[in-house]
Formats: structure tokens, sequence, C-alpha cells
């Protein structure tokens, strides 16, 4: 692995990686440091405990091999300014630093060349409201002014700053630690000081797949994208992130919205009389959905602009853009002189709308409607992140993509970058073979067919409680909510010898409960899990050592047929041929059930269960899209078998205990 990771970085190339935990992953950024040649590296993660990872990787190098390394990480801005306030942090950082700047230059014309000790920009500061802020007293501590050898002066890093960004180098600063290292300094502009002159930067997602964030971050840098290697972490979510990046959604309170913010501006910005009339008819469009008796459909984006301009003062959609940009840029002005640093509702419906402009021949866009009990919402959604990634992975230097789960590795090359020259590598996986238990039942399904199959559901049931005896914590994932309550209601009243978990959707008390479950272990309790593929307790959770020993996934998480979903595997049917229904389809639910069952073992010494509960994993394409280790060692079994084993395994490991 890390010498296929050399190669690439001296070659300028893409290489995807799948590798099990424990296989060292986050090891290849010292094959990237060997072969830097003057380039930056960019990690991208999706998590902080990922981010954590590599701080701790980078600093074991710095420690063993490589005393002068230097590394920053940068997380969202939102967890990073104390300022306070509402509204969208970069936006609002955007419009105080403006203000503070102005109000900096102004002193400066007067001699006053340290903010930061400025008597009237201290009481300006704390004469401030607090919670709509027009300067920012932690910018003002940041810079200075001084002589320019050209004459006249220029604003600089502060003494502090520099001081800070230099330690935040060369040694860990948490992120639980920032806010507090940073004292009276602004901890973003901390860190952006600090990575200018650093050699790997981590940051998440969003800071690398935002085109504005990634632009805005590059000119602090003052680095250019061809200067920068990327190592992408938990690759297999990277279609994901760019598809939420790229798709957006309005309501019909979006329209209200919009109505009563361009009643405001009617007689001052061109158009603004012409766009408000318009705003019933999208109204009108939504209500007509109605009458759909499908939860989710698509609707034809040419017929949606032909409705909203009927009648209207306007021919062609062009021109009504034309004209709700020039509102959008008049709302967003308004809203900085105001201090007010909120997304407008007219920003938001101009996004969508150009975005719905440009899907109607675009075809990895499409624009969705979706029904609940209370609204209907719009989307414009994108439906192949390909464009993006590959665009953006051809204007940097070397790519590596890794992930724990990125099987078939063949079908993400394909699916990710198409026929781009890339290399993959797979790894076996490096833990001892006794340490795991792996079965899969060929004798149960959630398949639509069966779900009202009496027999295959006392079967499923039978399973659970099976599973169940097992001693330590243990989770039972199903593929969505309705169905983990429909088998919670049937199991958890015959289960009591484990504390029952029902995952809830909503956040806060989903993580509650997991904190609760995690520390059964110390207090020599157990529980049991019922939770869902792909939910807040399958995903990006490190379950370590007796946290959880056992994982059954009931079910193939596939997601919903709707109308909108065969669309989806059509397109990609015509881009990759048979296989593409399979990349477009099921490959997502393989790879959710290998994230799930992925929590149980994460280091050497950990020992566990994992069982594939639904007999499609048996079979064809589905059998062959598992991880190549988990194929050589499934043990295919029924209920009985199942039985058997699991009592077996449970009474080794009680006498370890």
């Amino acid at each position: 692995m890390l010498e296929e990771v050399e190669k690439t970085a001296e070659e300028n190339g893409i290489l995807l990686i799948d590798a099990p935990t424990g296989s060292g992953k986050s090891s290849v950024i010292a094959s990237l440091l060997a072969k830097t040649n003057g380039r930056k590296i960019l990690i991208a993660v999706r998590t902080i405990s990922q981010l954590q990872i590599f701080i701790r990787e980078l600093d074991l190098i710095r420690q063993k091999k490589q005393p002068t390394l230097k590394f920053v990480y940068l997380i969202g801005k939102g967890n990073m300014c104390p300022l306070g306030g509402y509204g969208d942090v970069y936006r609002r950082c955007e419009g105080v630093k403006a203000f503070t700047s102005a109000l900096m230059q102004q002193r400066a014309d007067r001699g006053s060349f340290d903010p930061a000790t400025d008597k009237q920009i201290l009481e300006q500061i704390r004469k401030q409201d607090r919670e709509h802020p027009l300067i920012c007293p932690y910018f003002v501590n940041s810079r200075v002014f001084i002589q320019s050898d050209e004459g006249g002066r220029r604003m600089i890093p502060s003494p502090e700053l520099r001081r800070k960004s230099d330690i935040a180098q060369k040694q860990i600063v948490r992120p639980s630690e920032l806010l507090n290292f940073a004292g009276k300094v602004c901890p973003y502009d901390l860190i952006l000081s600090a990575a200018k002159g650093a050699d790997v930067i981590i940051c998440n997602y969003y800071h690398l797949f935002n085109d504005d964030i990634r632009e805005q971050l590059y000119v602090n840098l003052q680095c250019e994208e061809h200067n920068i290697m990327l190592l992408l972490d938990e690759a297999h979510n990277l279609g994901d992130v760019i598809q939420t990046i790229q798709s957006i959604r309005i309501r019909d309170t979006d329209i209200e919205a919009a109505a009563n913010e361009i009643a405001s501006l009617r007689d001052n910005v061109r158009g603004s009389e012409a766009v408000r009339h318009i705003l019933p008819r999208i109204t009108e469009f939504i209500d007509r959905l109605q009458r759909s008796n499908e939860a989710e459909d698509w609707f034809d984006p040419q017929i949606f602009n032909r409705f909203i301009i009927k009648g209207s003062l306007y021919e062609k959609p062009e021109a009504m853009l034309e004209d709700i940009i020039s509102i959008k840029e008049a709302m967003r002005e308004r809203g900085i002189e105001r201090g007010d640093y909120r997304e407008s509702a007219i920003e938001k419906l101009c996004e969508f709308l150009i975005r719905l402009y440009r899907s109607s021949t675009d075809p990895s866009f499409l624009t969705v409607y979706t029904k609940d009990a209370e609204t209907i919402t719009l989307e414009v959604r994108n439906i192949d992140p390909a464009d993006r990634l590959q665009e953006l992975v051809s204007k940097h230097s070397a790519t590596i993509l890794i992930s724990g789960t990125l099987s078939p590795v063949d079908s993400y090359k394909k699916y990710y970058f198409g026929s781009m020259p890339v290399k993959t590598l797979s790894l076996s996986n490096s833990f001892p073979k006794e340490n795991r238990l792996v079965l899969g039942t060929r004798d149960i399904t959630t398949a639509f067919s069966k779900r009202q199959n009496a027999e295959n559901t006392q079967a499923i049931q039978e399973y659970i409680l099976a599973f169940a005896k097992l001693p330590g914590n243990i989770a039972v994932y199903f593929p969505s909510y309705q169905l983990q309550s429909r088998f919670a209601e049937a199991c958890v009243s015959r289960i009591r010898t484990k504390q029952v978990f029902i995952e809830p959707r909503e956040s806060d008390e989903a993580n509650e409960a997991l904190k609760e479950f995690i520390s059964l272990p110390g207090k020599h309790k157990s529980g049991i899990l019922f939770a869902v593929c792909g939910g807040k307790w399958s995903e990006g959770l490190d379950y370590r050592g007796d946290q959880l020993t056992a994982a059954l996934v009931i079910g193939l998480p596939l997601a919903p047929f709707t109308p909108v979903r065969r669309m989806v595997n059509s397109y990609y049917r015509r881009k990759f041929g048979a296989e593409g229904e399979f990349i477009a389809y099921t490959l997502p639910a393989i790879n959710k059930s290998m994230q799930a069952l992925g929590r149980v073992l994460r280091t050497e010494s950990d020992r566990g269960v994992l069982i594939l509960g639904d007999q499609r994993f048996l079979e064809g394409e589905i059998f062959h899209g598992l991880s190549p280790w988990m194929q050589d060692e499934l043990t295919e079994c029924d209920v009985d078998t199942v039985k058997s084993k699991l009592e077996k395994w449970g009474s080794n490991a009680s006498g370890r205990l």
C-alpha cells in the first residue's frame, strides 16, 4: 500500500485503496510526505474522530522521523468562531470583517496603528449589540498596521497571531482546546495563518468540495491547486457528500418568505415587481402536485418554467433569472448593512431557479418533488457526482482515496472516475481470523414480496432472539425505521437479559442513548441496539473493545423503489450498461451493511460476530460485492445452525469474561 501511494505521488496519479480496519490506512500520509517535492498535502475527512486519527499519525511522524514537520487542521468556521450573532457564519464573518477593516483603516489614518489599543474602537466594541455585532474584537486583536516600503501602510497579522500560529504548526492544539488557546485573537485566522506555512492541512469535506469555501481557502493559503496532493478519507462517502452539496430544496414557506422580502423592495430594485407576480405561480405549481398519488416523483423543469412565466412580463426564463439575480444581490447588501447575515429567502429561491434552469440540459440533475403529511418539497437533485469529482481531482496533483468499505473497488472506480486512468488496490483483512465469526442466512429476507410472509417474519424474530443471547453489547441493524419498529415491537418484550435501545429519529436523543449504551460494559451490564443501516448508530462511530461485540444486519437496505429511483437506475444503465443498476442501487445498500458490521472489530484484539441476515447476500452480484475477505470467510447457515454456532461462541466468550 505504501509503495503504491509513493508511485502515485511521483506520477501525479489517482489511487483508490480498499483496506479493512486495522490495515493502517492513515499511514499512507508517510508515503505522500516522502514525495511532496514542494507540494502541500490536504487531507479531507468526514468527522472529528477521523481528524483525530490523522493528528495522531502526523504527531508520531514528527516525533520519530521528521521533527520539522508542520501540520494544522481546519474545522467548520461555525465551530471556530467565538463572536456570536445570527445567520450564516461565513457571511457574518465576511460582513463583520469588512466593517471592522474599514473602521481600523479610518483609525490608522489618524495614526492608530495598533487597533487592539485604540480607545475609540474598544469603546464601539463595548457598546455594540452582541446579538448583531458589526465589529469583531478577535479580528481587531489579529491585525496591526505597518509602514510599507512603497509609502503608506499595510495591514498584517499581529505579533500575537503570528506567535500562536507558529505554535499551532509545531504542537498539537486539539479542536476542543482551540478557543482557549486562541484567546483574544481569531481562531480561524490563527489556523489559516498557520496553514500558509504548513506541510499538511487536515480539513472536513466541505472545505474541499464546496467551491466557494475551497477557493477562498486556497487564496488564504497562497497556493495553487496543482501544487496540492489530496488524501480523501472514508472515500465511500464522497458520492453522497458531493450530491448533497450540489442539490437544493424549497418549500411553499420559502416562496411566501420571498414574496414578503420582495414587497419591501418593490420600487427600489429593477424587476422586483415583475418577479413578485410570478411567485404565486410557483405556489400554484406546488399546490397542483398535491393531486399526485406518489410520495416522490419527477417533474419537468421546462414545464415548470413555462408555467411560472405564463401571463407574466417575461417571455423567457432567462430574463426572469436576470431580474431575480439583481434582487438577490440587493437583498444580500441590505442584510449586511443591517448586520443581518442570514440567507434571505430570495437568495435561496434564486439559487433554486438557476439550478433548475441548468438541470434541463444536464442529465446528472433531476427535478424532484416529495410529499409528506405537511407539505411538498421541490428539489433539484444531483444524481451523479462523477463530473464534479473528476473536475476537482484533475485540477490537483496526486489524489489518494482510502476506505475500509470500498468494495468492489473496480465498481467505485467506474462510479467516480469513469474511463479516467485510475489505479486500484484491495487489501485483505489483517485482523486474526479466529477472532471473528462471519455468518450469512439463507432462509430469511426483507424483500418486499416476503414482508407479509408469516413464516419469514417468524424466522427473522427467531434470529434476533437467538442473537440477543450473546454476551456483551450487541446491535441489530434494519433497512428502515419502519422495519426497526416492527421487529422491536415483536421482540423487545422477550429480551430479558439486556437493556434495549431503539434508535430515535432525533439526533440529541440518539446521542444520549448511545452514551449510555457504550457505558454499560464498565458497569458489568450489557445492551442491545435496534438501529438503522445508514443511520445515527451505524457509521462513523468507533465502538472500542467490549463496547460492541456483535452485529446482525437484517435485510438488504435498498432505497425505496420510487419513480425517481427508476429514473436514476435508467440513467446509470445508459451510462454503464448492465453494471449501471448495481452501481446506482445495489452498491450503496451493500456499503451501508458493511459499515454497520464494521463497527464491531476496531482493533486487533477485538472479537466479534458478524451476521448478514438476508438470503440475497448469498446471491450473485450482491455476494461478489462483499469485501473479498468476507466472501472467503462467510459461512452459509439456516436458523438452527446459527443458533448452534452462536451458543458455542457465546459459551466461549463467557468463559473468557
